[in-house]
């Protein structure tokens, strides 16, 4: 299981403490410093079943600054590329924390409830 996290974010400090709590395995991935690249983030889209703008934080004055709420919200392949390198160029939009699961599958872990669906994918 790894946990993408920013440490700043109380959502994901809640994470990580319920995590060590439940006495899990995990791997801490700060991806503000680590980033992922494009095609991981197509990997844990797809993990998700969501779509790029469902996991951008719109809301952000960065997502204004840089323009990403303006970009199309198709289910079109360049669309969805648009997003993602959006996303891969300013992680700080990226939703968090997000844990992905043992069985291939991932969550965005915002509430002591996703935590525990994601800690009950464990192996």
């Amino acid at each position: 299981m790894e946990i993408w996290i920013n440490p700043a974010c109380s959502k994901c400090r809640s994470a990580l403490t319920l995590l060590d709590a439940e006495g899990a395995e995990y791997t801490v991935r700060r991806y503000l410093e680590d980033v992922p690249s494009e095609t991981e983030i197509r990997e844990v889209l797809t993990r998700l079943g969501l779509e790029p703008w469902d996991v951008t934080r719109t809301a952000d004055p960065l997502a204004r600054e840089t323009g990403v709420r303006d970009l199309p919200r198709e289910a079109t392949d360049e669309a969805r590329a648009r997003w993602i390198t959006h996303l891969a160029t300013h992680p700080k939009l990226i939703q968090r924390p997000i844990i992905t699961a043992d069985d291939g599958t991932a969550v965005v872990a915002r509430s002591e409830e996703s935590v525990r669906e994601a800690l009950a994918r464990r192996g």
